[in-house]
């Protein structure tokens, strides 16, 4: 019998990994933008990342354990996987589209519906809601940085 977790796991790698696909060399374009002066952090954005996922599977395997399979529990988990496809979307589709404002809804949208899952699981495990900190915090950083990346290439709006 395949565990909560493992199914957790396969999905949010799954999402991941269809996200990483549909970027494909698009990224180029992503690459070639300036960047504010006071990002010198960049090189950390992919363990950010890592870990907020982590956590947020984390978060859901809480979820899921306290009711496995009740109908709260699974539209809780619609959730969480909304809201990795949402984050995970970031970067194909403003990529595909060439365009940071895009990137900027996109972020914008994530850090709500983070805001708004750690609401609904509230009342179920405050752990869940601990783990989606990371998330909370993050969230409004990296928009705010793609934000400023528009202010700085103009022509990519």
């Amino acid at each position: 019998m395949i565990k909560s977790w493992m199914a957790i796991a396969a999905i949010g790698v799954l999402v991941a990994g269809v996200g990483s696909a549909l970027t494909g060399a698009d990224i180029r374009w992503f690459n070639r933008l300036q960047r504010p002066r006071w990002l010198t952090f960049e090189w950390a954005i992919p363990i950010i990342w890592t870990v907020i996922f982590i956590c947020g599977g984390w978060s859901a395997y809480l979820v899921w354990e306290a009711d496995p399979g009740s109908q709260l529990t699974w539209v809780l988990m619609g959730f969480y996987l909304v809201l990795e496809i949402i984050t995970i979307s970031y970067t194909p589709v403003m990529c595909k589209l060439r365009s940071l404002t895009v990137g900027t809804i996109i972020g914008a949208t994530g850090g709500l519906l983070s805001y708004l899952l750690g609401l609904s699981v509230w009342p179920v495990s405050i752990w869940a809601v601990v783990l989606l900190i990371p998330y909370m915090i993050w969230s409004p950083i990296g928009t705010y940085t793609t934000w400023a990346m528009v202010q700085l290439n103009p022509e990519d709006r």
